[in-house]
């Protein structure tokens, strides 16, 4: 039970290694790059909507589950909107699809700005 504790936690602090593992598992199952490659970022993203709070939380201290909810919640009613006013009749699937996609862009640009910037806090902190 340790051991998957710990395989969780390393998850979610490192959310790239459940994207190359499961990249690696569809490549296996002779899917395409790009099929690999979404599922992949669709698995990763459901990872990202924990780890970028988390990652705020553990580096400086500020808890901002409830904004990152905020403006998950405001893309999705963009996307919505802007889907409705071009196409008049809203696909489920399609729609879904691409907010699920632009989160993955916006959690993981999120997450390496948060991690680089946590960095250069820490070597920083370090030589003064």
């Amino acid at each position: 039970m340790l051991i998957i504790q710990y395989l969780v936690s390393a998850i979610i602090c490192f959310p790239i290694i459940l994207f190359f593992i499961t990249y690696a598992i569809f490549r296996k199952r002779k899917k395409s790059d790009a099929k690999s490659f979404g599922y992949a970022a669709d698995a990763t993203t459901f990872i990202l909507l924990f780890s970028v709070p988390l990652s705020i939380s553990s580096l400086w201290g500020m808890k901002y589950y409830v904004l990152v909810f905020v403006i998950e919640l405001v893309i999705a009613i963009i996307f919505t909107y802007q889907d409705w006013r071009t196409k008049k009749e809203i696909e489920i699937l399609p729609l879904l699809k691409k907010i699920w996609r632009s989160y993955f862009i916006i959690l993981t640009i999120a997450y390496i700005v948060i991690w680089v910037v946590g960095l250069i806090q820490s070597i920083i902190e370090y030589i003064v």
